[in-house]
């Protein structure tokens, strides 16, 4: 029998920084925290992905990074944090809902952060789940660089950021983009997406602060440093992180298991939206370090 899924929107304070957050599930199941990607807000953790994990007995939090959504936002071009901070908030995200340790599912740039929590704080972390992601940390053996659609896809974009129609075809195009070119691309499902997420937010145009971020103070601790279970998903398909970048991880994480999804690009495909929820679910079943 499927729970029924209690969700609850609060706006908090994560160590002095207004942060918009979602919670699903019962408070008293394992926590898991989901990181989004630099640049999206907790809408691109897709809200029937977020009631799976709940109804698996999961308490789950979603939330808005600075500068997306509705929470905190500053003037575009000016910042004033570093990519570290971001890494603090979802600890601060955790301080506020009075949540000593959880589990870290991150995606892309919400990868690395969660990486860097488990090295710099990881009192506060039980597991991780990394996602279309690359190392947080220097060091290793050479990576593939992204795929040349991706970078001519970047180099040669143009968008008014003061215009919202200008801003929503900027953003499908990037979407599809990064879902690589191997399955059908749902245009409609995320052009609503999009217009949903660029009618949400405080400042639009504030996101582009993501791409000014510094990377501030990053960890000095190597990869084989994190001492909690490891499930690193990528897929063949990825066109900004080939799939070499989570072998990597997989090899240099001690104990971190590599789940390929053939076919997907980067990000969480509603196609294998119940594979994920699955393993993610499965994977945090125990809280226990090594």
């Amino acid at each position: 029998m499927r729970r029924c899924v209690a969700v609850a929107e609060r706006m908090i304070d994560a160590r002095g920084v207004s942060l918009c957050t979602e919670s699903f599930g019962d408070r008293s199941d394992p926590p898991v925290l989901l990181v989004m990607g630099t640049g999206a807000s907790m809408l691109w953790w897709d809200e029937g992905f977020c009631r799976m994990l709940a109804a698996g007995g999961r308490f789950v939090i979603r939330y808005d990074h600075r500068d997306t959504g509705r929470s905190v936002t500053y003037e575009p071009g000016r910042p004033g944090y570093t990519g570290a901070d971001l890494m603090r908030d979802a600890v601060g995200v955790l301080d506020a809902y009075g949540i000593e340790a959880a589990h870290l599912v991150g995606v892309s740039a919400g990868g690395a952060l969660a990486q860097l929590a488990a090295l710099d704080q990881a009192p506060r972390v039980l597991s991780l789940v990394l996602i279309s992601t690359s190392r947080a940390v220097r060091g290793g053996r050479e990576l593939p660089p992204p795929g040349q659609e991706f970078v001519r896809f970047v180099s040669s974009a143009q968008v008014d950021w003061e215009q919202r129609a200008s801003v929503v075809d900027h953003l499908v195009e990037y979407a599809r983009v990064l879902a690589g070119e191997r399955r059908p691309f749902d245009e409609a499902a995320v052009r609503d997406l999009v217009r949903r997420d660029v009618e949400r937010a405080r400042d639009v145009a504030a996101v582009q602060n993501h791409d000014l971020l510094a990377e501030g103070e990053p960890s000095r601790q190597p990869l084989s440093s994190i001492a909690v279970p490891t499930l690193v998903i990528h897929g063949t398909a990825d066109p900004l992180f080939p799939l070499a970048h989570g072998e990597a991880l997989a090899e240099e994480i001690p104990g971190a298991r590599l789940l390929v999804l053939k076919d997907a690009g980067h990000g969480v495909d509603r196609t294998d939206r119940e594979t994920i929820v699955s393993a993610v679910i499965a994977h945090t079943a125990t809280g226990e370090r090594r």
